[in-house]
């Protein structure tokens, strides 16, 4: 009976002790808190990217005006050229023939006015036939200078300054009037063209008529950031509608010669936001490429809630809608809550949760 009365009295002992530790472990449980805080709302600046493509200021065609074999070559591939250098040269021979002649008619004529002038002042021809010769002497002249112009196109000089492209003939090709000999381009400034969606044009149409913001940055496909601002110059009149966007061409200069025309990159411009809502990247989670926040209500209870992502940065997201200053969202364990479970939390003041963040926001 002693020995009945001790076996139970172990019993109830480690169940006493059984139902001390599961109580304490839910207390620990329970006591478990979350940390919490709010959208930081203040002045900053997002810098947005768009691929663009680089083009010269001025990048020709050079083609041939007269048909003729290519007799001489004066330039190189990649060579820079100055304004006014000769650079092809077609066999003149035919063109020459053709000035040779038309100068031969017109010393002609000209003979031929002057004694008719002699006689007209001498009242012996009429005042007609010395203007009909005038006209014949003015004709010849014009085939001069139309035979001076065909030789001249015989030869190709630099309409400006720029480099040369490769070549799309060789030395001594048959070439027929409007063949492609090469390209040149003007390299010392650079057109950079971009598209911009309708919604960011009216951002920064708003802020450059406030601000006076044009300039923009050109990250190069190295991933380095040119060494030179550039500024945005022209829009497009029209939005592309299948698109949705609008073209932006920004100028750079090109002092070094170290951008061409062909070459891509990213155009990055940087817009400033007034009172704009800030949260950690962390405090967001994705459902169907969706970005969601947890809100912990008035009842301390977590509710999921979709937001709307204005710009990102490293570490944060810019709010376009979802959120006030006021709500409240989850900072951390996002993955050990679930919807509509209550919980107990620490507030963190939002500055001091930005702050330990490596942002850029001003």
């Amino acid at each position: 009976m002693k020995r009945v009365f001790v076996l139970t009295l172990v019993s109830l002992c480690a169940l006493l002790g059984y139902t001390s530790c599961t109580h304490k472990e839910e207390e620990k449980e329970e006591e478990v808190k979350y940390q919490v805080t709010s959208p930081l709302q203040r002045d900053t600046t997002i810098t947005n990217d768009y691929v663009s493509q680089i083009h010269s200021i001025q990048h020709i065609e050079l083609r041939a005006l007269e048909k003729g074999y290519l007799e001489k070559i004066y330039v190189d591939e990649g060579q820079y050229v100055k304004k006014g250098q000769l650079m092809f040269k077609i066999l003149p021979i035919q063109y020459q023939a053709e000035l040779l002649k038309a100068q031969a008619e017109a010393n002609f004529v000209d003979v031929e006015f002057k004694n008719t002038k002699l006689l007209a002042d001498s009242n012996i021809v009429s005042k007609n036939e010395l203007a009909l010769a005038k006209a014949k002497l003015d004709k010849a002249k014009a085939e001069v200078s139309v035979a001076q112009i065909h030789l001249g196109f015989t030869e190709v000089r630099a309409p400006f300054d720029g480099i040369m492209d490769h070549f799309q003939v060789r030395l001594g090709s048959l070439i027929n009037e409007g063949d492609l000999l090469t390209t040149l381009s003007d390299n010392s400034k650079m057109w950079v063209y971009f598209n911009v969606p309708e919604a960011e044009y009216l951002n920064y149409k708003t802020h450059a008529q406030e601000e006076n913001l044009q300039h923009v940055n050109l990250l190069m496909a190295n991933q380095r950031v040119y060494d030179h601002s550039g500024v945005v110059q022209a829009i497009e009149a029209d939005f592309n509608n299948e698109t949705g966007n609008i073209a932006f061409r920004a100028t750079f200069p090109n002092p070094n010669g170290l951008l061409r025309h062909g070459e891509t990159g990213n155009i990055q411009m940087t817009l400033p936001m007034k009172n704009a809502l800030i949260i950690p990247q962390k405090a967001t989670f994705e459902v169907l490429e969706k970005k969601y926040v947890y809100i912990v209500d008035k009842d301390n209870k977590i509710r999921s809630r979709e937001i709307t992502v204005a710009a990102e940065m490293p570490h944060i997201f810019v709010v376009r809608s979802g959120l006030t200053k006021d709500d409240k969202i989850l900072l951390e364990g996002l993955r050990q809550v679930k919807e509509n479970e209550k919980i107990q939390y620490t507030f963190v003041k939002p500055a001091s949760v930005i702050s330990n963040l490596s942002l850029y926001a001003e």
